[in-house]
């Protein structure tokens, strides 16, 4: 029974592991990074102005003088897009520019949320994944009724099913550039707004790619700290480096995505006891204290590096996301186990074998022990399993 049980369980985490074989489309389809191509990536950013508006549009007329030729507006005359600034090559952007105009024309694009599409473009991608955000602007007391001006932000480069991992990242991205356009005709697109956009790419999808490159076979102490809870800190770095282990840290927990409420804060409470991981990035590469790790954390290890090696942040990304899905996996496996062994010794047996399985007891005991707290029958069956886990390892 243990033998088929453990063999289940092995076939499962493969499923998961085996991303890099199965999901090629990360691979040809989206981005050719077999061969480490660096990926083009492009931005492009528009003044929307909805033609109702007649304050707005007579306050604009210079910006809208200086730019005719880069002007699109609906057969309705609803709103118009002039174009403020763009990498695209110079073919590419009336294309980008007539698709927007028709996703504006349907409703499709929100105030402040991101749409992510696959487009086609003159580029040598000829298909490329959009990001699209209209931001609009604020409405000041002289003008209370103008008609959602703002600005229409696009990012693109790799694909719809590429950027769609880092849709939160690339909403916060895109979020941090709304002071920089309150400026005036935008004075500031030089020495700002060009700047920020270009790095759209290397700010918002590589940190996790970096992460991973600096501590290379270490990503399973910083993968187990992030199921644990339990904090890191990074010395002798400069702030980008902690922001992108922060960054990799929240983006490889669990929180937000087990049981909320009184469980999330008991597990932090239970973390408090720990103690925490710190990376001193004075050598190279970095060193490592107070290190914990489990075999589960340990067999992602490969997978996560095969893909840094690609240069793949995007199949990176799906890796630490299928992850998370094993690891929630197991913790609902274990729930219900436990759920059935306090009416079951058969199933506490089960309990026993699972944990030592799967490679991961030490966190998911701890999740249950948070999210079980107030039931002292699962209590009293969670001290058992965490006795007989205790003696597997004394036992090695």
């Amino acid at each position: 029974m243990f033998t088929s049980q453990t063999s289940m369980q092995t076939s499962s985490f493969q499923d998961s592991i085996d991303v890099e074989e199965k999901d090629t489309d990360y691979d040809n389809e989206e981005m050719g990074y077999n061969q480490k191509i660096q990926l083009n990536c492009y931005y492009t950013i528009y003044l929307y102005q909805g033609t109702r508006s007649e304050a707005a549009a007579e306050g604009n007329v210079a910006w809208s003088q200086r730019r005719t030729d880069s002007t699109a507006s609906t057969s309705q005359e609803d709103f118009s897009l002039t174009l403020v600034d763009s990498s695209l090559p110079v073919e590419a952007e009336p294309e980008l520019r007539c698709y927007i105009s028709r996703r504006l024309s349907k409703g499709a694009l929100l105030g402040g949320m991101g749409n992510i599409a696959a487009v086609e473009l003159s580029v040598p991608e000829a298909a490329v994944g959009c990001y699209c955000c209209l931001l609009e602007q604020e409405r000041s007391p002289e003008q209370p009724d103008a008609d959602g001006n703002g600005y229409v932000i696009c990012l693109m480069g790799g694909s719809e099913k590429g950027l769609n991992l880092f849709r939160l990242e690339l909403d916060k991205y895109v979020q941090g550039l709304q002071s920089s356009l309150q400026t005036p005709e935008l004075v500031n697109l030089e020495t700002e707004i060009r700047p920020y956009l270009s790095m759209w790419y290397d700010e918002s999808v590589m940190h996790i790619h970096r992460v991973v490159q600096m501590v290379q076979g270490s990503i399973s102490f910083l993968l187990h700290a992030a199921l644990s809870h339990i904090h890191v800190e990074v010395t002798n770095a400069d702030d980008r480096t902690k922001a992108d282990v922060a960054r990799f840290i929240k983006a490889a927990s669990l929180q937000g995505l087990v049981q909320e409420d009184t469980t999330t804060a008991s597990l932090y409470k239970a973390s408090e006891a720990l103690t925490d991981l710190v990376i001193d990035c004075s050598t190279s590469p970095p060193t490592l204290s107070n290190t914990v790790s489990n075999r589960f954390c340990d067999d992602w290890i490969q997978a996560f590096l095969n893909a840094a090696e690609r240069c793949n942040p995007f199949l990176l990304r799906q890796i630490l996301e299928n992850f998370k899905l094993k690891a929630i996996q197991d913790m609902n496996s274990l729930k219900r186990f436990i759920r059935q062994a306090e009416s079951s010794h058969y199933a506490l047996f089960r309990c026993c074998q699972f944990l030592q399985g799967c490679g991961n007891g030490d966190v998911l005991l701890q999740n249950a022990h948070a999210e079980h707290r107030d039931l002292p029958e699962a209590c009293s069956i969670i001290r058992v399993l965490d006795e007989f886990l205790s003696e597997q390892q004394v036992q090695g």
